[in-house]
């Protein structure tokens, strides 16, 4: 798929893996796939369609973005177990109370999201915080 090897990539300050071979509209694709998740506020089917889409179409162009929309995909998938987890635990095991912990799981998109988005601009790889990796 690629010929690319660890050897072409190489790590900032901050101990991340860095591309420098990703173009600016790489990077720029790659952030705005992890920014779908603010399709949320349209429609919920949005934030799992449009990264899966944007992923699909452009993965064989590069290792970069192939990483990225992957890492965006998979988080999107688990944010949505999660909410979906959290309904039977408010509705029957906490009488309610387990309802505090939607918050949670919007916080944990929206940080994960722009952190995602930031290290994409940068042209780091980055890995999400309670990700389950699907793919």
């Amino acid at each position: 798929m690629f010929a690319s090897t660890m050897d072409e990539f190489s790590t900032n300050a901050q101990n991340r893996l860095v591309d420098h071979d990703a173009s600016p509209s790489e990077r720029q694709f790659a952030m705005w796939m992890h920014l779908a998740l603010l399709g949320n506020l349209v429609a919920p089917i949005v934030i799992l369609i449009a990264p899966l889409a944007m992923w699909m179409t452009r993965k064989e162009d590069s290792p970069f973005l192939d990483d990225h929309g992957r890492e965006a995909v998979n988080f999107q998938i688990s944010l949505l177990i999660y909410m979906l987890a959290l309904v039977p635990l408010i509705a029957i095991l906490t009488c309610g109370v387990g309802a505090l912990l939607i918050p949670g799981v919007y916080v944990l998109g929206l940080i994960g999201m722009i952190m995602a988005a930031k290290a994409a601009s940068r042209g780091e790889f980055y890995r999400y915080p309670m990700s389950i990796r699907f793919l």
